[in-house]
Parts: C-alpha cells; structure tokens; sequence
C-alpha cells in the first residue's frame, strides 16, 4: 500500500509536509520520502529506508535544512519515491499509490517508443513510479500525459506530481483510491487521509472525483479534467486500511467499523462472557458489536506499539507471525476460564489468527468464538497491494476449496457458490477453515451487510476479493 501528502504554500511548506507525510505511517512500512521546491534552492530531496525506525526519527535532521513552498512526500510499502525526473516537460518529481499489472507490457511499449532503459531496484524490479513517468514524458504535456497513464494502467494509480508551477493530482480511474484536499489561509495541501491536515490547521476544501485531475498552488485549486461517473473506491479501506479518525466519500472509518461489528451480532446466537477486538483494526469492530448484543467489552489483548511495527511489514511468513505474536501482550485475569468472542478485521492466511487462538486456550480460555469483520476472502486483490501474497492459493480459502473440490482449478461457476453465505458449499468453506485453525465457532461477516455498513451504493465499491466482481 502507501500514502502521500503535499503542500503548496505562500510561506515554507516543511514542517506541513513533515508532519502531514509522517501521519501516512500506517500505510507502508519499507521506503519514505520528501521533495521541496523552492526558485532559489530549485528541487530538493531526500528518500530514508523506514523499516527499523519511525518515519519522524529518519527525517528529523532533513526538515532542519530542507525549504521550499512547494512540497511532497509519500510513504511506501513498496518502491523507494518522489523520483525527480528530467523531460522534455522540464523538471518534476512524481509520487504514485497503486498497483500496475501490466508492467511487462507498458515497458515494451515505452521501449518502442524511444525510452532507453530504467533503474532497476534491488530484486531486478522496475520501480513502478519510473514507469509511469516514462509514460508521462510520451505525451506533450504533463495533463496529456497523467491523463494517459491513468488510462493505460492495469489495476489503479493515483498520482502527484510538482513542478515549479505547482502540485497536479490524479485520482485513480475508478477512484479506488483516495485524494482530498485541504485548504487555510495561505496554503493548500493535498492527501490520501483527510485526518493528516486537521492538526496542522486545515479544513476539508474538496475530494477529487474518480480520474479527476487537478492543479494546485498557493493560490487556489483548478480542475483540469472532471471526474467520471463510474467508482469502484476498495471497501477494505474501512474495514482495514484507514485510520480510525480518517473518512473517504464522506464516511468515517470508526463508524462503518462500529457499523460492521453491529450487523455480526444482529445474525449471531452465541452468548460468551466477554467481546474483544484483534488490536488494532478490530477493536472498533467489537465495540460496535458489544454495544448492539450487550455483551461486555473488554480488551485480553493489549498491543505494546512503542517498538514493535505493523505485523505484515517484513516479507518472510515466519518473521511476520513471530511479530503479530509478540507485539500482543496478553491479560491473563481476562482470558482464564471465560467464553471469548475475537473480532478481526478480516482472515487472510489464517496463520496468526490460529497462533493467537491457540495461545488463549493455552492461557485458560474456554471458548474462542471468531468473527471476522469483513467476508471470506476468496480472491487476490488485482488493484492494491494489499498482501504480500504470491499466489490466491495463499489464502486460506483457496487452499480449503481446493481441499474440497479435489484439486486447484476450481471453476468461476463453483467459486462463485462458495462467496454466497447461502449456498451448501459457503458452509462447508466455513466449517473447514473452523475445525483447521481450531475455533469454537466461526462466523464471518455476510457482504450485504458489510456494503450497508458503509452507506454508499454497493455499485460504487470494489467488492472483487470476495465476490470477484469488477
């Protein structure tokens, strides 16, 4: 995943940009970055590796010599980024979120048209941001130019680019992404999360439409091409992603998570002593479902956050599962001889999920009752980086089917029956993965519901990694 933050400023946009970039921390966890432009100092850059510190210990010293009124800064999950980038459009540097499927393809295609090579990270991969500026400097102006990006790419991309004239942004297509812009007095900014500009004294000015670019300066915001009429914004970005304090199309995360948590308890029929929440990302869940069952809250679980980093940070399964172990410390006065009922915000592998289970039978609980937030994900994600995933056999829904049916190619029309909460095979799904990662019961958020929790049309939400619908 990633996020990003920019500025456009009558007065020096660093400490804006510092603190606006530093609160996307939640989004990516390997690479980070900043660029200010200023006409005295021109572009100036620095990009930090923020796997073992914090984004604020890494770019402390920088903020103390960079300035500029222009500004902005990402952080990544992924590629190292801003790249600065020389063309015939002169000079820019171009922040990107989103995921290229295509790449193999667009590189011959920019091959073909007279670009001459790429940087390669490490690893031998081209850094997907290099390609779309190379797709960019194809046309003969920058709006030409991110206009045609945006339509060449196979998944999703929002981008930002500054030149000395000011910041372009470009929402995603099908806005599966977000950008919001934020406006005070002499300054504009521009971010994926709303809540990055509250405290530092912006209020909400606009959020871009799906493929809407714009141009903002010190000055003012100009929509240079409208939005479109069809969205497809990720719906896990409510369920998981976004920050409790954030909102994306005017919907507060915190409450679709309350929302969510209140539609699970609607449809159950277990009674356990106590409801608690997989910290972070299920702990609102929960909340929302004690508050609709009348079921205690209460928190076995506590996250030691000073040190240890977000669990599906480092690349290796094991060190992953060795991370979401640790970080969670548990409350023995709280697990010993009760019914729990665990809420988390979805179940990919299932890995740690079973981990954590057994750890609270080991520590006196009775019964663990698990309630995923969100349905069974049955898809890869074509359109975010979502996992770290090689493969949908990843899952542990696609390992279970294949299970079931007897081998992996499993056909669209027989998948189709396992994403439906209706159907024979959706229960048997659900059973198996149960009685494979030892829960008492196991129940999973139904879609309908989920989709009403947010409160947008459903038409308007990319639903593909559980139904497999574009």
């Amino acid at each position: 995943m990633g996020g990003f933050f920019g500025v456009a400023s009558k007065t020096d946009c660093v400490f804006d940009l510092f603190f606006g970039t530093d609160y996307h921390s939640h989004l990516g966890t390997r690479r980070a970055g900043m660029v200010v432009y200023s006409p005295e100092k021109g572009f100036d850059r620095s990009i930090h590796n923020i796997e073992n510190a914090p984004f604020r210990t890494k770019f402390d010293k920088d903020i103390a010599t960079m300035q500029g009124h222009l500004g902005i800064g990402c952080i990544s999950d992924y590629e190292p980024q801003p790249l600065i980038v020389r063309s015939h459009h002169g000079t820019y540097s171009i922040v990107t979120v989103g995921k290229i499927n295509n790449t193999e393809e667009l590189v011959a295609d920019v091959f073909r048209d007279g670009h001459t090579h790429f940087l390669e990270m490490s690893g031998g991969d081209i850094n997907p941001t290099e390609l779309v500026a190379a797709i960019i400097n194809q046309k003969e102006n920058i709006i030409d130019g991110i206009h045609y990006a945006l339509e060449l790419i196979d998944g999703s991309l929002t981008i930002m680019v500054m030149t000395p004239k000011g910041i372009y942004a470009a929402r995603d297509k099908y806005g599966r992404t977000p950008v919001v812009i934020g406006k005070k007095e002499g300054a504009y900014c521009l971010t994926f999360e709303d809540f990055a500009y509250r405290n530092l004294g912006y209020q909400d000015f606009k959020e871009l439409g799906p493929g809407e670019i714009d141009i903002v300066t010190q000055d003012g915001v100009k929509t240079l091409v409208a939005p479109g009429d069809k969205m497809k914004i990720c719906t896990f970005l409510w369920v998981y992603y976004g920050y409790p304090s954030s909102s994306y199309e005017g919907i507060s995360v915190e409450q679709m998570r309350y929302n969510c948590g209140a539609a699970l308890a609607k449809r159950d029929n277990v009674k356990p002593d106590i409801v608690a929440g997989v910290p972070d990302s299920g702990t609102a869940h929960a909340v929302g479902y004690s508050n609709a069952s009348g079921i205690p809250f209460s928190r076995p679980f506590i996250k030691y956050t000073p040190t240890w980093p977000r669990s599906f940070m480092p690349t290796i399964q094991s060190k992953r599962n060795l991370i979401a172990k640790m970080k969670l410390i548990a409350v023995h006065d709280l697990i010993k001889d009760k019914s729990l009922l665990l809420i988390d915000d979805s179940i990919v592998r299932g890995t740690q999920l079973r981990e954590t289970t057994e750890f609270l039978y080991q520590s006196g609980a009775k019964e663990v009752h698990i309630r995923p937030a969100c349905p069974p994900l049955v898809y890869g994600c074509k359109y975010l980086n979502f996992s770290r995933s090689s493969s949908e056999m990843d899952l542990i829904t696609r390992r279970v089917i294949a299970r079931l049916e007897g081998t992996e190619e499993v056909s669209e029309e027989v998948l189709q029956q396992y994403t439906d909460p209706e159907s024979p095979k959706y229960d048997q799904m659900v059973e198996e993965i149960r009685k494979e990662l030892n829960f008492t019961t196991l129940r999973y958020n139904r879609l309908d519901d989920m989709l009403d929790s947010v409160g947008i049309p459903a038409d308007r939400l990319c639903t593909y990694c559980w139904n497999g619908q574009e």
